[in-house]
């Protein structure tokens, strides 16, 4: 009997894997009369791999497929998804595939992407992945006419407003992605690319300012405090702050702020550059230390250099009445080992909230 894997390890199928999937089987639709019940598509990694595929039909020289993406043990908002290709014949336009997006599909309106503003938002290596399946099968069919291959997501619009799509200007849908075709669980490789992705694009919309945040809640928090700030400006970069901040530095951006909460201020303090909770444990002798620099007494500081977390720390001093104090100085602390990490190369500014997203304290650097 075959072993289950063990959950949260089984592999998925990208949007733009998916997406060729559905192009290759109405393309070959076109060329036999019929649309296939299964296909086996090349993946951009150049692996061979069966989908399923749904709705096919042939009339009037056009073919549609769908096929159902599944993200296997990474869920996302794209997960189930209907990956919809049609495709049909251009005459008179010997061997072109052209590549169209339908409803669903997002519309690029900014630049920074690598993708053409006004087209489709399909990044580059699906849209090659793509023409290359419609290519391996139409054969002869080129020779005398070219092809035409929308790809659609019924629901497309809706999934979108779950994403970050609409701050790097993709209005209307999700994106085609994928770079190897397979979604690998809960990949960190993915929301690393994707906190670059956002600082980038900030730098080539102009942007100087680039907010960075821990997470949801702090996101919200910042963007009451700084409304005149675009979208673009702002990034959750989750636990990658070395990769967020390397990036602000390469690309010029002058003005950085980083909105976080205790527990992760204090890993920042402390020089990680990984603030996951299962990286490193957080200092509690800095706490306390910073505890110690506001007023509190030694033994208020010996039960939070005991203590597990930073936050027990920060209710130790809110009952003290010192909160405000405190948050203060870990802002400093933050912005002092920033400061010397990446000396001159942009200014630093703090905000900090609590677990309700209610403001603890602002601190900006002294100086550029």
């Amino acid at each position: 009997m075959e072993t289950q894997k063990p959950k949260g390890t089984r592999k998925g199928y990208t949007t733009g894997a998916c997406s060729a999937a559905a192009a290759r089987a109405a393309t070959l639709g076109l060329v036999v009369g019929q649309v296939p019940d299964e296909i086996e598509c090349q993946l951009p990694n150049g692996q061979m791999v069966r989908f399923a595929v749904m709705d096919g039909y042939c009339a009037d020289g056009c073919a549609h497929a769908v096929v159902i993406k599944d993200a296997g043990d990474d869920p996302d908002v794209t997960d189930k998804a209907h990956l919809t290709a049609d495709v049909r014949r251009l005459s008179a336009m010997p061997d072109a595939v052209l590549l169209k997006g339908g409803v669903g599909v997002g519309l690029v309106t900014m630049r920074g992407l690598g993708l053409e503003v006004g087209g489709p938002a399909i990044n580059p290596v699906p849209r090659r992945n793509i023409e290359e399946n419609v290519r391996a099968v139409a054969g002869a069919l080129l020779d005398s006419d070219g092809l035409e291959v929308t790809i659609s997501v019924p629901g497309g619009e809706e999934m979108a407003k779950r994403t970050l799509n609409a701050r790097l200007g993709i209005i209307g849908g999700i994106s085609i992605l994928g770079t190897t075709g397979i979604v690998h669980p809960y990949s960190t490789a993915a929301f690393r690319a994707s906190v670059i992705q956002g600082i980038e694009v900030a730098a080539k919309q102009g942007q100087d300012t680039v907010v960075l945040t821990t997470g949801g809640r702090t996101e919200k928090f910042v963007m009451r405090e700084l409304p005149q700030l675009a979208q673009s400006c702002f990034v959750q970069m989750g636990d990658f702050l070395k990769y967020a901040l390397d990036t602000a530095a390469s690309h010029g951006i002058r003005h950085l702020v980083i909105g976080g909460m205790v527990g992760k201020l204090t890993k920042m303090a402390q020089g990680e550059t990984i603030t996951h909770a299962g990286r490193n444990a957080v200092d509690t002798d800095l706490v306390a230390d910073i505890a110690a620099a506001v007023g509190a007494s030694p033994e208020v500081c010996a039960g939070i250099r005991a203590a597990e977390t930073a936050r027990f720390g920060a209710e130790q001093m809110e009952q003290l009445g010192l909160a405000h104090e405190f948050h203060l100085e870990l802002g400093r602390r933050v912005i002092n080992t920033l400061a010397a990490r990446y000396p001159g190369k942009f200014t630093l500014r703090v905000l900090i909230c609590d677990f309700e997203g209610n403001k603890l304290a602002e601190v900006e650097q002294d100086h550029a």
